[in-house]
């Protein structure tokens, strides 16, 4: 990208989230200086063998990084500031957000070797603030966590309302309703372009109240008789203060189960939330309380492998444990791609006597993101010049451009991450494209899916590996017979006939050859061979020559 060629344009360039739901990373640009909006984290797929979560690629930021003058969060989901512990070394820009997700922020650095470094500037909601050409307001919206801002960036080609995640709704347990006056005030002022969630594009209607999930869980506790664990979004802290009264409401004590509900209560407290909240037990605490008092507040609605629920029901948890006849309660949604792993938690629980009850069943959840009536709300309050969809897959997006085309918006772009969009002077169009994509977060390196290690890690887990060990003298003659072993891939007592041919081949493959590259080429190739008329598979073969 030549950046002197677009130094005085406006430019938008969505590094994350727009291709997928999470991992959101937006870039803003006007009179050579860059702003960034969140930094977000998404969780690994079956392409990331190994790895829990995904960050963006942000090579191309590296370039820039100079002229990258600030951060701004929208709010404190992992999707949207989770990226910063793993990527801000190398921005080392400071950071602006309100002072829950500055809370919140300061606890996960302070897992980090550079947490103090970081520079986090507290803003507050209404008030403006300047960054080089960009002057930003924050807009209250209501969502499932409080202080979600939406962000309306003025220049002097006009201004980008950046939603963030939000929803409408009336009834807000957390937080102060959405300024809908300020949302109207912008649009009567003019909107050249909404930057919008798209996430529940696909649903007709409201996405609802929290309010009467609030109500429903509380009923629903009052039906059962003994333990209760309730598992949702770690980050949903209007989910959790729900539970928090339904608990309460029906006298029973809470045990917090994990890590992470611990952190997001700890930064609640220090921004003036949950100040009511009765006294929360650890885990090792939880057989103090009779069967029938408790409540387990469980990380793990989505399966992950070392989440509480997960270790519950697979009987691996060092301190909880559910018996037949208490009640395990999903107050979430599944998530795409987790939807074999939560089935298979949901079924061990099951056959474990427990009932499971779902969002399905109950009216127990509803979403943080907003349904296609509040979507047409939003348009008619802004009243925008260009339409640009994000947070979503691409059908999201296309679907979500074809409502703002279908609402009279006169300009709508379908984009994709490293797409560059001139928002301003003239014509509105894709101008260039830079490099981005996904790294897998792998120990202490990031990893590409096309890399040598994860292509060889998906090359395991499909086909398994075979190990050749030979020893061989310096005329290259065996001196032992080839040992073979095939771990996840062939029984030792089972196929014992097959490790005897492929020991066999191997022999005579290498027979005389002193080169050794040579003789491991020859025995990957014999196994090779063999593996392939006998199980159709194309494993990794590591072949080690010794030389005595």
């Amino acid at each position: 990208m030549n950046l002197k060629k677009h130094k005085n344009e406006l430019l938008f360039l969505p590094l994350g989230g727009s291709g997928e739901i999470g991992m959101n990373l937006n870039l803003y640009h006007l009179d050579g200086k860059w702003i960034m909006v969140d930094c977000g984290i998404g969780f690994a797929d079956d392409y990331y063998p190994g790895a829990d979560i995904i960050v963006p690629n942000i090579k191309f930021i590296e370039k820039i990084k100079q002229d990258l003058i600030g951060l701004v969060v929208t709010h404190a989901h992992e999707d949207h500031v989770g990226g910063i512990p793993y990527l801000w070394e190398q921005l080392e820009c400071p950071v602006y957000t309100t002072a829950f997700t500055a809370n919140f922020l300061r606890l996960k650095l302070l897992e980090t070797t550079f947490g103090k470094r970081v520079k986090i500037h507290e803003i507050t909601p209404g008030k403006a603030f300047t960054l080089g050409p960009f002057e930003i307001e924050p807009i209250n919206l209501t969502h499932s966590i409080p202080e979600m801002q939406a962000m309306a960036i003025k220049t002097k080609f006009g201004t980008i309302m950046h939603t963030g995640d939000w929803k409408f709704d009336e009834n807000p347990m957390v937080g102060p309703a959405s300024n809908l006056s300020r949302l109207k005030k912008r649009g009567e002022e003019g909107v050249l372009a909404i930057v919008c969630d798209s996430t529940n594009v696909f649903s007709n209607g409201e996405s609802g109240s929290e309010g009467d999930v609030r109500e429903n869980l509380t009923k629903l506790i009052a039906t059962c008789k003994n333990r209760v664990a309730v598992g949702t979004f770690a980050s949903n802290l209007a989910r959790v203060e729900s539970i928090i009264h339904a608990a309460r409401a029906n006298g029973r004590e809470i045990v917090v189960c994990g890590r992470s509900f611990w952190r997001l209560i700890e930064a609640a407290r220090e921004s003036g939330y949950l100040k009511d909240a009765p006294k929360f037990f650890t885990e090792k605490d939880a057989g103090k309380i009779p069967r029938a008092k408790a409540l387990y507040l469980c990380t793990g609605s989505q399966a992950e492998p070392r989440a509480a629920l997960s270790r519950i029901a697979e009987g691996t948890h060092p301190s909880l444990k559910l018996l037949p006849g208490d009640t395990a309660i999903f107050s979430s949604k599944i998530i795409p791609g987790n939807d074999t792993a939560i089935y298979r938690m949901m079924n061990l629980l099951t056959l474990q006597g427990i009932d499971v009850i779902t969002e399905k069943e109950h009216h127990i959840h509803v979403s943080g993101h907003p349904y296609r009536n509040e979507l047409k709300r939003m348009y008619e309050y802004t009243k925008p010049q260009i339409a640009i969809p994000v947070h979503g897959e691409a059908r999201h997006i296309h679907e979500h451009a074809k409502l703002a085309k279908s609402l009279g918006v006169p300009d709508v772009f379908e984009i994709k991450n490293g797409d560059v969009l001139k928002l301003a002077p003239g014509k509105h169009e894709k101008v260039d494209m830079v490099e981005a994509g996904k790294l897998a977060v792998d120990a202490f390196v990031f990893l590409a899916g096309d890399s040598d290690i994860m292509r060889g890690r998906r090359k395991l887990k499909n086909n398994g590996a075979i190990f050749i060990s030979i020893t061989m003298n310096n005329k290259g003659i065996s001196i032992a017979q080839p040992q073979i072993s095939a771990p996840g891939l062939l029984d030792p007592v089972q196929d014992a006939e097959l490790f005897a041919e492929m020991a066999e081949e191997v022999e005579a493959a290498v027979d005389r050859k002193r080169d050794f590259k040579e003789a491991q080429d020859a025995a990957r190739k014999a196994v090779r061979r063999i593996i392939r008329d006998e199980l159709d598979k194309n494993p990794i073969i590591e072949v080690h020559v010794a030389r005595v």
